[in-house]
């Protein structure tokens, strides 16, 4: 018989023990109380058992009477069944979803980290150089004249501009800020940005989930205070 429901007649026992030296049970009542305890615990272990199956196999053997199934038959359904128990205690939980992102997140940077000519500024920005430049750079407080193009890491492109534009540096998101105080005019840089440097656990609508790292291509044209 299965290991499973063998515990939870032994675990049944006790009770039976107890009425014995408390106020003395009636047979209704003693079987009433063993089958509220039995199928306590089979509805923790198995919550879709079908009931009248149940209620006739345990009729029928009860009594001593010819079982439906033969006795290798319901060995084995057994065996299926405690290997099936077995092995859902064995798996481990699913990794909350915020886990998986970062998890998701952490090999992307570590893939991009590892191309060649990738160099790595504060807060773990990833910079690779495609133009170099040599007029001004940035300050905070200063503007800046753009071209870019950003993409999720599947490539997927979120956000461009056809158009040159300008944004004060210190109104777009970290990863930027930091980033192009470093950068001359004349240089176009690609820039993985960490999500801690852009939405980070909340993202940014349906747009950027949480926890998306971003890559941009940008090009700086211009300073100005």
């Amino acid at each position: 018989m299965s290991r499973y429901i063998l515990m939870s007649l032994f675990l049944l026992l006790p009770l039976a023990q107890a009425a014995e030296t408390a106020t003395p049970a009636n047979d209704h009542d003693l079987a009433y109380s063993l089958g509220a305890s039995l199928g306590e615990r089979l509805r923790q272990e198995v919550p879709d058992l079908q009931l009248p199956a149940l209620i006739e196999g345990l009729q029928r053997a009860y009594q001593g009477k010819p079982l439906a199934l033969k006795d290798e038959r319901i060995e084995q359904i057994l065996r299926d069944h405690d290997a099936s128990m077995a092995q859902a205690e064995d798996t481990p939980p699913p990794e909350p979803q915020s886990e998986v992102a970062m998890s998701t997140e952490q090999r992307f940077l570590d893939s991009e980290k590892a191309k060649p000519g990738v160099r790595v500024l504060e807060g773990g920005i990833l910079l690779t150089e495609l133009t170099p430049g040599n007029g001004a750079k940035p300050t905070t407080s200063d503007r800046v004249q753009v071209r870019y193009v950003g993409r999720l890491p599947d490539g997927t492109i979120f956000d461009q501009n056809s158009q040159p534009q300008w944004f004060r540096l210190d109104s777009v998101i970290a990863g930027w800020t930091s980033a192009l105080q470093g950068m001359p005019v004349g240089a176009k840089w690609r820039l993985v940005i960490p999500s801690a440097q852009a939405y980070g656990a909340e993202g940014a609508g349906d747009l950027i989930d949480p926890y998306t790292p971003l890559v941009f291509e940008i090009e700086l044209l211009g300073v100005a205070p």
